[in-house]
């Protein structure tokens, strides 16, 4: 089917778990750096994140908390580390935002020029501290990275996008597939979907993978 969708400047889908491949970037030498990057391919998983199996034990909200807290301070020793290997400017803030552990480097203008307009540099510095993470703690991190509030910003255009391909499905009864995202982005667009009352579904695999908004039966 032709991709008949607007496409805007642009990274998480509700049965996604975020991987993005990271080619040709450097990582701190120290303890703290992390492996290669997974390949993207394959590295979705269609089950909700949030779903615990039944030999997970269950975290009390204390030791959750704890858990995120470390995350947090792992993810800010790794990049204030990049930072001084690259010689570049920037402030760590670390907070917790709902299931996840959320840093952001603020105060960065050459890493958020660096980083626009897409956000490929904020994708790519986001899975290898998820990996530093995972490293020192041997779980997998969820942990979400900003750079100057990128998100926040490009999650707006990625809304408005998403209304737009609601209100083509609905005049125009036809399934509406966006371009291929990442996903946080995905995740952003199923969430509009969502609210205004319409199914959206992910279709494809790797770089590929987009989101589908159908209309109302």
């Amino acid at each position: 089917m032709t991709d008949t969708t607007v496409d805007p400047t642009p990274g998480e889908d509700r049965t996604d778990v975020e991987n993005p491949a990271v080619e040709g970037a450097a990582a701190p030498t120290s303890a703290a750096a992390a492996p290669a990057a997974p390949s993207a391919e394959g590295a979705e998983v269609e089950q909700p994140e949030s779903a615990v199996t039944e030999e997970e034990p269950r975290e009390s909200a204390e030791e959750r908390m704890r858990r995120l807290e470390e995350e947090g301070d792992i993810a800010a020793d790794y990049l204030e580390e990049l930072l001084d290997i690259a010689d570049l400017d920037g402030d760590i803030d670390i907070d917790v935002d709902g299931d996840r552990a959320s840093v952001e480097i603020a105060g960065a203008e050459r890493l958020a020029k660096l980083n626009r307009p897409r956000g490929e540099l904020l994708d790519a510095l986001q899975e290898l501290t998820r990996l530093a993470v995972q490293t020192r703690t041997g779980n997998r991190s969820r942990l979400m990275l900003d750079i100057g509030g990128f998100r926040a910003e490009h999650k707006g255009d990625l809304e408005q996008l998403a209304e737009d391909a609601v209100e083509q499905a609905r005049t125009g009864g036809e399934p509406v597939p966006l371009r291929p995202m990442n996903p946080f982005e995905r995740k952003v667009v199923h969430d509009v979907a969502k609210g205004a009352g319409l199914r959206s579904e992910s279709d494809g695999d790797g770089k590929n993978r987009h989101v589908v908004i159908y209309p109302a039966s």
